[in-house]
């Protein structure tokens, strides 16, 4: 099973502030959303607890959230203790790739269990509270990176970029 991460992480490492995105970036929603569509997706509570209700769980997905509180309850989301047990999870119901879709102390956490990053840098240094662990270039190797310009849209111009493990 290919374990990958995705997210969109600024210059500085952010990937958000206060519990929410520190951007509003539609086409990378649009982009996750896509990538990670009938895929199991991992986050931590604090990630599931920040998206909006409406959202929740995210549709099209089989939502596992980890945490370590002992009871938790999450509509429609299968609980786990650890990212682990989790991925295990993942690897009985023969899943062919899961995504890892934050928070920080996930990435973080995960990014050494993982064989592909979908990364959308964001071209600006934002200020955040929370922080996506640095790419160590020679554990990882550039597949592909496709260029979106700044417009009306979307404050900030950005990249998709996938790196594969070395």
């Amino acid at each position: 099973m290919k374990i990958s991460m995705i997210a969109a992480v600024s210059q500085n490492l952010v990937i958000g502030k206060d519990n929410d995105l520190a951007w509003h970036l539609p086409d990378d929603m649009k982009y996750f959303m896509k990538t990670t569509q009938h895929h199991h997706v991992v986050m931590g509570r604090k990630n599931y607890e920040s998206i909006p209700h409406k959202y929740r769980p995210l549709p099209n997905r089989t939502n596992l959230v980890v945490t370590r509180k002992t009871v938790y309850n999450a509509p429609g989301c299968f609980i786990f203790h650890s990212i682990q047990e989790a991925l295990d999870y993942s690897k009985g119901e023969n899943q062919k790739e899961v995504f890892i879709i934050g928070g920080g102390q996930i990435y973080a956490a995960a990014i050494n269990l993982s064989d592909t990053l979908y990364i959308t840098e964001v071209h600006a240094d934002v200020e955040g509270d929370t922080y996506f662990p640095e790419i160590n270039a020679d554990d990882w190797q550039e597949t592909s990176r496709i260029y979106h310009p700044a417009d009306d849209k979307h404050q900030y111009a950005f990249d998709f970029v996938i790196y594969n493990r070395k």
